[in-house]
């Protein structure tokens, strides 16, 4: 091994300062999400006892090395009991990093099957809904015309959103992969006004308009017949079923923008 220096006694090599910066980078982050908690000023302690521990056990006092390290395994123990919580909400958010959900197949409703159902619900009710899911290239100017939400795609949420009184209810909702970025977007209208002899309403010619100018998918359900209609690459589709609305977005979400890096391997392991 490579010796870089010496600081007294100790000899510091290359793998050394990559150890040290990977534990440096893991003990940060664990304080950073547990930071205005109960929790960081047990971890600061810990953090402390354990230094010590080091310390003492690399000038050799092996009484209170041992001491130290005794009393550093039972914290451990306590720091598990104590903030079980905390805990549990920190290993959800690790694994809700996209690098581990590389490796970990999700049990969530695919976003697909999650609209489908949403507009399903909607139509029921006769709730007028235009949904927004982009493809590929992004729309940021269409969506900064309304109220940033990045909220977790949801049928509840689509729902309170489209609920006639609800202040979000006018305008479009745009969605990226699983997540909702905007709503009560502003979008422009197609100039087609009607579709076999039938005129469009301003939803409908709004999903077809923004169908003709960017790479989305756009799916309305009529105020006034709770029919549901796609539209896509500036064609519009009426009364679509919820299975073959759920197909249709199935297909959209097989692009490579929206399978994410997941869908990208799985798909590189097919073809190989």
């Amino acid at each position: 091994m490579i010796e870089l220096f010496k600081i007294g006694f100790l000899t510091v090599t290359f793998t050394d300062l990559i150890d040290i910066a990977i534990v440096t980078f893991i003990v940060y982050k664990l304080y950073t999400l547990l930071k205005g908690t109960i929790a960081a000023q047990v971890f600061i302690g810990l953090m402390l006892v354990l230094f010590l521990s080091f310390a003492a056990q690399a000038i050799n006092l092996k009484v209170l090395s041992w001491l130290l390290k005794l009393i550093s395994d039972i914290w451990v123990i306590t720091f598990i009991i104590l903030f079980q919580p905390e805990i549990r909400r920190l290993l959800v958010i690790v694994a809700k990093n996209p690098f581990f959900r590389l490796f970990v197949k999700s049990e969530s409703a695919h976003p697909a099957q999650i609209i489908a159902d949403a507009a399903f619900e909607l139509s029921q009710k006769q709730h007028g809904a235009l949904i927004i899911v982009i493809k590929s290239t992004g729309i940021r100017g269409y969506t900064e015309t309304g109220e940033i939400l990045n909220a977790k795609l949801s049928i509840p949420l689509l729902g309170t959103i489209f609920f006639p009184r609800s202040p979000l209810h006018d305008g479009a909702v745009i969605v990226k992969e699983e997540t909702i970025e905007a709503a009560r977007c502003t979008l422009p209208l197609s100039s087609t006004t009607s579709l076999n002899g039938e005129p469009l309403g301003m939803r409908h010619r709004a999903g077809l308009g923004i169908s003709e100018q960017a790479d989305v998918i756009s799916v309305i359900v009529s105020e006034e017949t709770g029919s549901i209609s796609v539209a896509e690459n500036g064609q519009l589709n009426k009364g679509l079923s919820k299975e073959g609305l759920r197909i249709r977005l199935s297909k959209a979400y097989k692009s490579p923008v929206l399978k994410g890096w997941r869908g990208l391997i799985e798909q590189y392991v097919k073809e190989k």
